[in-house]
């Protein structure tokens, strides 16, 4: 038996590792159909199951394929399709958030397996060279140009995906981009050599804030929630199920720029009449997968609801532009799509800014919006009136006039390696901001002199009462919170939540050739497995990440 036969039908702690099982191109008939009932017919005999989409990191700004359909499987080989539609999803997005894709309703019964299909015809990838968003061709491992992908997994018989009445189910997919992509920045356009993995997970694979969006339906006062036709996405139409959103006395609101919380809130949204857009932050209770709103944004506080949105990273700014590039820009009318050009935010005395992270968000000055923060900005956005010959759409630049709109800022989460600590601060050799090298950013201004201004290989973080005990030099270390407002550095950064070391997520991730290999390991138990790193056959992956640091297995002195 070959690792890949293995990796196909393996489950470890309740997870599925799917390794492109279906074969690339269409390896398991892209024509093929569903013969099991559709979900409409099964009457009193269905349950509803929840899928979530979710992203491991990787080295993109933008992984935009089409979800073409999510089939599941029964032990008796009939399938149920889950998805009412194809949808365009950037999987680089999520990374720090996982997606409500539909509220499905199913027949009851044990799940053994899933086949994901992905379209990578239209796909739009983005990678970042020298500071700057570049654009990806995605090609199999012959090189040659993908289209339609299948990704199957089976669960084993101790993690079967159960559908009952009552109690909703839960099915999450990661999709692992360091792990299904290669990239190589030597070819024009570069190229992401793409071998498809997946986690499946039966509960939420990480502690990240689950979204649920779309027009909501009906609000119940009394019982302090709301309910919404899921559009997962920037999806404009269709409708994938319904979800019971529940708030509480704690939950804050923005609708159409206004701040509300609690009972407020909730009253302001019923007043707002049904079919407005919604999207809420949130968690899903373990025990009974009830999803609960810490935030609630609708109407125009929507990216592309009534309004030009564009959502992204502050790599410069002078006076009252902020320049934004690699963002997603939404238009009022217009799908949402990556810029890779740049996109100039216009200030003004008429421009409101949010801080968001707390309840309720709290208004700040517009000085308040420095390099490296992570923003949503909305007002009315133009194309420039040309295009360089060399360039496509997508690297168009853009101007966003904010003057009279409004400005969103979000945590924002850095990595970095602790060069030294001291009371209520630490200094960084900061790697990346939101996932960015901080070779995109251009920290001019940022200083109460040009002598102040950030540097990235002695970033000042201001850490208050935060608890320092776990942090040691020469580690890595995520920190969540704001950069200083624009021209006070030092501080450099205001910190809200620490990560250390022992903490930061990690994943291994290696690939052997396309026909497996018969020895991947020196040893394997119940309790260990033990790589073998001297098998010819191991491939292009091989290598170990925690948080911002990337360790190539081959460099270790002995097998992990």
């Amino acid at each position: 038996m070959r690792l890949k036969s293995f990796l196909c039908g393996a489950m470890f702690a309740g997870a599925a590792l799917l390794a492109s099982c279906g074969g690339i191109g269409g390896g398991s008939n892209p024509g093929s159909s569903s013969n099991g009932p559709p979900a409409s017919a099964c009457g009193t005999d269905c349950g509803t199951l929840f899928i979530a989409m979710t992203d491991a990191d990787g080295d993109f700004l933008n992984y935009t394929v089409d979800v073409v359909s999510l089939k599941l499987q029964r032990a008796n080989g009939t399938t149920v399709e889950t998805l009412p539609a194809s949808t365009r999803v950037d999987f680089a997005q999520y990374v720090d958030l996982t997606e409500f894709l539909t509220a499905a309703t199913v027949p009851n019964g044990n799940y053994v397996a899933a086949t994901l299909r992905l379209d990578y015809n239209n796909a739009e990838i983005t990678v970042e060279q020298n500071g700057a968003p570049v654009p990806a061709k995605a090609v199999d491992s012959n090189g040659a140009a993908l289209g339609m992908v299948d990704v199957s997994v089976t669960l084993d018989n101790r993690h079967h995906l159960v559908v009952s009445p009552g109690r909703p189910s839960l099915f999450t997919l990661d999709f692992n981009l360091a792990a299904s992509n290669a990239v190589d920045l030597t070819t024009s356009p570069a190229t992401v050599t793409v071998t498809p993995a997946l986690v499946a997970s039966l509960e939420l694979v990480d502690q990240k804030d689950l979204r649920v969006r779309g027009p909501m339906v009906s609000v119940d006062e009394s019982a302090g929630s709301y309910v919404v036709d899921v559009r997962p996405f920037h999806l404009r139409e269709n409708r994938f199920g319904r979800v019971t959103v529940h708030t509480d006395s704690a939950t804050a609101y923005e609708i159409n720029g206004t701040s509300y919380t609690g009972a407020e809130g909730l009253t302001a949204l019923d007043a707002a009449g049904a079919g407005i857009t919604t999207v809420a932050l949130g968690t899903l209770t373990t025990a009974d997968h009830i999803f609960n709103a810490t935030q609630v944004f609708a109407g125009t506080s929507v990216p592309g609801a009534g309004i030009d949105t564009v959502i992204g990273d502050v790599v410069a700014r002078d006076g009252d532009e902020l320049t934004v590039r690699g963002g997603t820009l939404v238009r009022r009318g217009d799908d949402a799509r990556f810029a890779r050009g740049r996109v100039k935010v216009v200030l003004g005395p008429g421009t409101k800014v949010v801080k968001g992270g707390t309840s309720p968000a709290t208004l700040v000055d517009t000085n308040a919006v420095s390099v490296g923060q992570h923003i949503m900005a909305f007002g009315t956005a133009t194309p420039a009136s040309s295009i360089a010959a060399n360039q496509d759409e997508d690297s168009r630049d853009w101007t966003l006039d904010a003057s009279a709109g409004r400005v969103r800022m979000d945590p924002t989460p850095i990595y970095g390696f602790v060069k030294s600590l001291a009371d209520g601060g630490v200094t960084l050799q900061l790697e990346s901001i939101a996932g960015r090298r901080v070779s995109a950013f251009d920290f001019s201004g940022t200083g109460m002199t040009g002598d102040q201004d950030a540097d990235p290989t002695n970033y000042e973080v201001g850490t208050g009462a935060l608890d320092l005990s776990g942090l040691h030099e020469g580690e890595p270390i995520k920190v969540i919170g704001f950069p200083a407002p624009f021209g006070s550095a030092p501080v450099d950064f205001t910190a809200r939540t620490l990560v250390d070391f022992q903490k930061l997520g990690a994943s291994m991730s290696v690939t052997w050739g396309r026909e497996g290999t018969l020895a991947p390991f020196i040893s394997q138990a119940a309790t260990a497995l033990v790589l073998n790193l001297d098998n010819e056959e191991i491939g292009r992956l091989h290598f170990l990440r925690v948080g911002p640091r990337w360790i190539d297995l081959g460099d270790l002195p002995a097998s992990p």
